[in-house]
């Protein structure tokens, strides 16, 4: 027996996307200036207009300061010493952005060139 895709697909579909693009987006608000995790995520949320509620974002990036795209530093924000992690771009970490952002904008090109080639045919 097959499975019906429903909304189990559709939520495979929409985590891996996010999974996947998260580094982009992470890497691109990072680019504007340093922010602590809980910013990141607000920003995400805000500006994707809640369809980016990301919960791991420390993850990604981990994987993006192993790699010398993220440095993370300390900054003392009250005086009774108390710190916030945050995280900022590399000059390598912005070179990588802009050939993730190039290659995704091909991929997305690639895909919406098939999806609209397939609309067309359909039509006919």
């Amino acid at each position: 027996m097959g499975r019906t895709p429903g909304k189990e697909l559709e939520h495979s579909f929409e985590d891996y996307f996010k999974r996947a693009v998260s580094p982009l987006l992470t890497l691109v608000l990072l680019k504007e200036k340093p922010m602590y995790v809980y910013k990141l995520s607000q920003e995400l949320e805000k500006r994707s207009n809640s369809t980016y509620k990301m919960s791991f974002l420390y993850p990604v990036l981990y994987r993006l300061q192993e790699k010398g795209y993220v440095e993370e530093y300390t900054q003392e924000i009250t005086e009774s010493h108390r710190t916030r992690n945050y995280y900022n771009i590399t000059n390598e970490g912005i070179k990588y952005l802009e050939l993730m952002t190039e290659k995704y904008c091909s991929l997305v090109d690639a895909v919406n060139s098939i999806i609209s080639d397939s609309k067309k045919s359909g039509a006919e």
